[in-house]
């Protein structure tokens, strides 16, 4: 037998310590990104709620354990954070918040040109133009975040706080 059949899977490298350059040009992206929805009034609960969508729909555990305690610390409930992924069968999130999600799904799956026209649609009746372009920025950038997360296989930390 070879070696290969039982060696284990090679050693991700951390493309944000590979390239650090490049990943601080993320973080300084992100930033701005940040001080734009903030100027725009998307308050930071929802800027979580993207970050969050959007990882859920990428798989992305390292950004949805970042994230989650984010949202905590924003003020954000446990409650709705545990429905996220459901967040069109309940009642509990704003038509705000519901736009702002839809256009993250939307600019998480860029193909799906219905998906987008709806969300735009949806965006306009509640959101202001800074606010729609502020959400989808969160949403490209949280997209990028999570590529560098699970290309790298970011370990997720246990917590102990108990």
């Amino acid at each position: 037998m070879s070696d290969r059949t039982h060696s284990s899977p090679p050693r991700r490298i951390f493309i944000d310590k590979q390239s650090p350059k490049a990943f601080h040009a993320l973080v300084q992206v992100s930033e701005a990104v940040r001080a734009t929805a903030s100027e725009a009034g998307l308050d930071r609960t929802t800027v979580e709620l993207i970050n969050l969508r959007v990882s859920q729909l990428n798989g992305c555990a390292y950004c949805l354990d970042v994230h989650t305690r984010a949202a905590l610390r924003a003020g954000e409930s446990p409650q709705r954070l545990g429905i996220l992924s459901a967040w069109r069968d309940t009642g509990l999130f704003t038509p705000s918040e519901r736009a702002a999600l839809a256009l993250a799904e939307a600019t998480t799956d860029p193909v799906n040109a219905a998906l987008q026209t709806s969300a735009y649609e949806a965006a306009r009746q509640v959101l202001s133009e800074g606010q729609i372009s502020a959400a989808i920025w969160v949403a490209v950038t949280i997209n990028a975040f999570n590529r560098v997360s699970i290309m790298s296989k970011h370990p997720v930390p246990p917590l102990h706080d108990k």
